[in-house]
């Protein structure tokens, strides 16, 4: 599971030596963010320590992130079938045209490019909704009537006459695809959404079709359907996979053959081995291949690790299909030692939680948490990135083999960073004393909450015997994360965390109590427009705990 995106915000790697001679000087005039269109900020983050890995890691560092680059066209196309040829007749656009570059429908056509590349597609990155250009229809079939054939992404069978008008009503009519993700129960979730994990099919025949697919051990359940795109041919449901020689098999090719490249200069044998399973996986598409594949990653303790995969189901409005994504990473050892502290005492907060002893685990095992230092964001991770990865999502291996929970500190501190004197705290917060708090422990607040919330929230409880993850559907996503965000609220406040050293006051926990009602309540609204609902997971989460403490407080407040 990935929590709390740093929303609106683009990230940009550059590595850094971080010297202690000239480190506050380079940090004071490290310029954090570099552009803003529409709701939308572009920052750059910081590589602390590049210089301190070994030629071997940065091999290492370099393979992995050349593959994590390589599965840019899947996320797109996974998101909309057309945003592809979208995205490509906009680049050949703004390559090759010869018109002026001045102007409102310029600049309303580079708003659009951008945000359609930082989105993955035609729809907004959080809430799901289509957004459309603000140049017009005019401006644009004019000028991709002046742009030579072989620059644009015709489909087969169809010559630039027709392709002209069918791309541009594809981005300008608010009727086609009006919504990547669509959650609401009275709607078929399959036709209403735009997502591309199926077609020509209904939610009732797909969950069907699941439901008549027997476990092979139902104990150790498959994650079924979870790579592969679902059809209907001569009347039958099927399922093609993504795999090398399947769909996205071209990217999938690229990233193999970079993942065959970081096999070679592993730090060691168990991540020599998760690699090796890694690139089996992608060759047949066996999901036991890919479980086998988790438990050997979430047993790895190297200093360089990654993340690689069709991973997170929040794009699909069935909870069932993943989109592709990556990260590349390595420990950092001086901040991992709070983590550390939270995962050796695991037991501890399991054992206290507020909830039905039947829900607890009785012995917690391979809980492994470290905060790190991100070198490359792949896939769906990228441009909006996580802040906090706690994976695998099998319940099973979970139980069993334990989790890796991470928090991405080198990208939270560039938002703290970009952040500051924006004016943010002083229009939000209720009183000065309010925004004093939020500066002093507003970076570790969220840090923590982000540390509680991975490596206990995600990685706490079990499921009763017979009960599936995929029970509740739609609303599996945003009630994991509530659970998730509820579990780190509720210990940050007990004294355990005093007396473990990793708060110094109770204040802490009000900064970050304060910061998420804030952002549950107001800040995050910025981003979905006047009588839309709010669709995405961490969103709904955020909105249904800050708007149930709002509702049960008011009386007394």
């Amino acid at each position: 599971m990935k929590t709390k995106y740093l929303i609106g915000m683009m990230a940009i790697a550059v590595l850094s030596a971080c010297k202690s001679g000239e480190e506050k000087k380079e940090k004071s005039e490290f310029k954090w963010q570099v552009d803003r269109f529409a709701d939308l900020k572009v920052l750059r983050y910081q590589v602390p320590g590049w210089d301190s890995l070994s030629l071997q890691q940065k091999k290492l560092v370099y393979y992995l992130s050349q593959a994590a680059l390589c599965g840019r066209d899947i996320v797109f196309d996974q998101n909309y079938k057309y945003n592809l040829a979208v995205r490509r007749t906009l680049e050949a656009l703004y390559e090759n045209y010869k018109g002026s570059r001045e102007g409102k429908d310029w600049e309303e056509f580079m708003i659009y490019l951008k945000r359609v590349w930082f989105s993955n597609g035609i729809h907004h990155h959080y809430s799901t909704d289509k957004f459309f250009p603000g140049f017009s229809r005019e401006w644009f079939k004019d000028a991709v009537t002046q742009l030579d054939d072989k620059l644009l992404p015709l489909p087969e069978n169809m010559n630039k006459e027709g392709f002209i008008p069918w791309i541009t009503d594809i981005m300008f009519n608010p009727e086609i695809a009006p919504k990547r993700v669509n959650l609401d129960p009275n709607n078929d979730l399959i036709a209403a959404s735009a997502c591309h994990f199926y077609d020509g099919v209904t939610a009732e025949e797909v969950e069907k079709y699941y439901t008549g697919i027997s476990q092979p051990n139902p104990e150790r359940p498959l994650s079924l359907g979870l790579n592969t795109r679902v059809i209907k041919k001569d009347g039958k449901i099927v399922e093609i996979p993504w795999v090398v020689g399947g769909l996205y098999g071209q990217a999938l090719e690229k990233v193999v053959y970079w993942l065959e490249k970081a096999k070679e200069v592993a730090e060691n044998e168990r991540q020599r081995q998760g690699l090796e399973k890694l690139i089996e996986y992608y060759k047949t598409g066996d999901l036991k291949t890919w479980d086998d594949y988790n438990v050997l990653w979430v047993e790895d303790t190297s200093f360089v690790d990654y993340v690689n995969g069709f991973i997170e189901v929040y794009g699909d409005p069935l909870g069932r299909k993943a989109t592709w994504e990556s990260v590349v990473d390595f420990r950092n050892e001086e901040a991992t030692r709070r983590t550390k502290i939270i995962s050796a005492n695991a037991q501890w907060f399991e054992d206290h939680s507020p909830i039905d002893a039947r829900f607890k685990k009785k012995e917690v095992k391979g809980v492994s948490a470290k905060v790190i230092t991100v070198a490359q964001l792949g896939g769906d991770c990228y441009p909006s990135t996580p802040i906090g990865i706690n994976l695998p999502n099998a319940d099973w291996i979970r139980k069993e083999h334990g989790s890796k929970s991470v928090t991405m500190e080198n990208i939270t501190y560039a938002y703290n960073q970009a952040s500051l004197g924006s004016g943010f705290l002083e229009e939000f917060c209720y009183s000065p004393e309010e925004v004093e708090m939020a500066k002093k422990y507003g970076p570790i607040a969220d840090n923590l909450h982000t540390d509680l919330h991975e490596c206990l929230g995600h990685g706490s409880g079990q499921l009763l015997p017979g009960v599936s993850s995929e029970a509740l559907r739609n609303y599996h996503s945003p009630i994991e994360e509530a659970r998730a965000d509820l579990f780190a609220l509720y210990f940050l406040m007990d004294p355990k965390m005093i007396e473990l050293g990793l708060i110094e006051s109770a204040d802490v926990a009000k900064a970050e109590y304060s910061a998420y009602i804030r952002n549950g309540l107001m800040t995050q609204l910025t981003r979905i427009e006047p009588g839309k609902n709010i669709e995405q997971a961490h969103m709904r989460n955020r909105q249904l705990i800050a708007r149930w403490c709002y509702e049960k407080g008011m009386k007394d407040n």
